[in-house]
């Protein structure tokens, strides 16, 4: 009998690389590079296998969005670290089996119009700055000659601002611009010397031990671009995911015009959006949580296999246009409860380290990544990897699933304690053997077909052996 095992082979790697994905993902917001590598240990013993780090390259300004804003692609220094930093990062991270996932930005540099006429990048100031600094310098690079610029004004599309946001063609060709006269960021063309330089920056990452990419702005590069620079060699064994923001799922214009065209042309994941816009409605006031009964199966979640899973971005607290956005505290809590306690998708955990004079929440988010109900969540999101899930039941307050056997997740949006009765016949559960919830402590243990549980007001339960 012949043994296909090439393609067994195939099929274990698929498996595993999808299980590999789904493991939670913090993402450590403008933390400075020595931050993170304090916190090592701190990150992998609360649970997370991944950590999301600002751009790796030279910028400057303290203010967040600099970050942002390439000078240029060949060094690693900025405000955050150096290439120094990123390195001790990478190996402090990886001692307690933590992989790091680099945000990099490729779409356009940064805007230095009020300082210089020209689109050399980077500038003749900086490259001084370097020929000054030449020993020094050496370590931060990561690629090419830095004697030289890397790009010029023939690597740039013409000057002008997007206007219209829902022609693909004009929001990947024109620049993003703050208005009140602002040029904008110099927005790349694709030619052959940027693409070149574009895959040498990701090829040296990768060669540092970057196991991720963010592709940020990635809205606003062409399928072609995001294509020619992300060949097989940069894609294997990575994990790669681009923010594509939407209103929604299917039927949303925003959706039809960017993010499905950009599932259906690269082989990346991508934000889920059209889940978060679901979450948003399932916990409003006038919302009911059947909306969170199967979002995919009607086209408002990604596929679980390509889905980064979350209640909040960096963009959401940071941009005045996206505020809106923030939820309750105590509904993003019970998101999070959904997001860690359903199958599919790599939840990604918003913590931030912003300036006093940036941070306009005073704080919220900064210790996110380490509260106890999040380090809980996050114990039963890793116990599950792989546990089929099955949806009990769905009200208006209530949503009840289970994985497999081997958990139960409850969670109740509204004032009043919700109680749900399952049939333990149809949805078969283990039986005299008790379910302790991690958030609280307390047990439920199955022992008829038909078993009873209350979820007090506003709360969650996420239940396990």
């Amino acid at each position: 009998m012949k043994r296909n095992y090439p393609f067994a082979l195939a099929i274990s790697l698929f498996i595993y690389s999808a299980t590999a994905h789904a493991e939670a993902i913090l993402h450590a917001f403008n933390w400075p590079y020595q931050l993170v590598e304090a916190r090592a240990k701190h990150i992998a013993e609360a649970g997370y296998k991944k950590v999301l780090v600002a751009p790796a390259m030279k910028s400057s300004g303290t203010e967040w969005w600099a970050r942002y804003q390439p000078q240029d692609l060949r060094v690693i220094d900025s405000p955050l670290g150096n290439k120094q930093d990123f390195q001790a990062m990478i190996a402090a991270l990886g001692q307690h089996g933590v992989a790091v996932y680099a945000d990099v930005v490729l779409n356009h540099m940064a805007n230095e119009s009020g300082l210089r006429d020209d689109l050399n990048y980077p500038s003749a100031q900086v490259l001084e700055h370097y020929a000054q600094n030449q020993e020094a310098f050496e370590q931060q690079t990561l690629f090419g000659q830095l004697s030289q610029h890397l790009f010029s004004s023939m690597d740039f599309h013409p000057e002008g601002c997007i206007t219209q946001w829902h022609d693909p063609g004009h929001v990947q060709y024109w620049r993003l611009c703050g208005g009140e006269g602002d040029l904008g960021l110099p927005d790349l063309d694709p030619n052959q010397w940027v693409v070149e330089q574009q895959r040498a920056y990701l090829s040296a990452l990768k060669a540092m031990g970057v196991k991720g990419f963010r592709v940020d702005a990635v809205k606003h590069m062409s399928m072609y671009h995001i294509n020619q620079v992300f060949t097989d060699a940069i894609r294997e064994g990575m994990h790669i995911f681009g923010e594509v923001i939407t209103s929604g799922g299917a039927g949303d214009q925003s959706y039809e015009a960017f993010l499905l065209p950009y599932l259906q042309q690269t082989t990346h994941s991508a934000y889920d959006f059209p889940l978060f816009s679901q979450i948003r409605r399932a916990f409003s006031f006038q919302g009911s949580l059947t909306q969170l009964h199967h979002p995919e199966s009607v086209g408002q979640a990604l596929d679980k296999h390509r889905a980064i899973t979350f209640t909040i971005t960096h963009d959401i607290p940071t941009n005045d246009g996206f505020r809106y956005q923030i939820m309750d505290p105590t509904d993003e809590a019970l998101a999070y409860a959904y997001i860690l306690g359903k199958d599919g998708g790599s939840p990604l955990i918003y913590s931030d380290e912003l300036s006093a004079g940036e941070d306009k929440d005073n704080g919220r988010w900064q210790g996110v990544w380490k509260q106890p109900a999040m380090k809980a969540m996050l114990r039963f999101h890793n116990a599950m990897h792989g546990k089929p899930m099955t949806v009990i039941g769905s009200t208006q307050c209530l949503l009840l699933f289970k994985r497999d056997q081997a958990g139960i997740v409850a969670i109740n949006k509204c004032d009043e304690p919700q109680s749900y009765t399952m049939d333990t016949r149809e949805y078969p559960l283990n039986w005299y053997r008790p379910y302790y919830d991690v958030l609280s402590d307390a047990t439920t243990t199955i022992a008829s077909d038909f078993h009873t549980i209350t979820i007090p007001a506003r709360s969650a339960q996420m239940y396990m052996h």
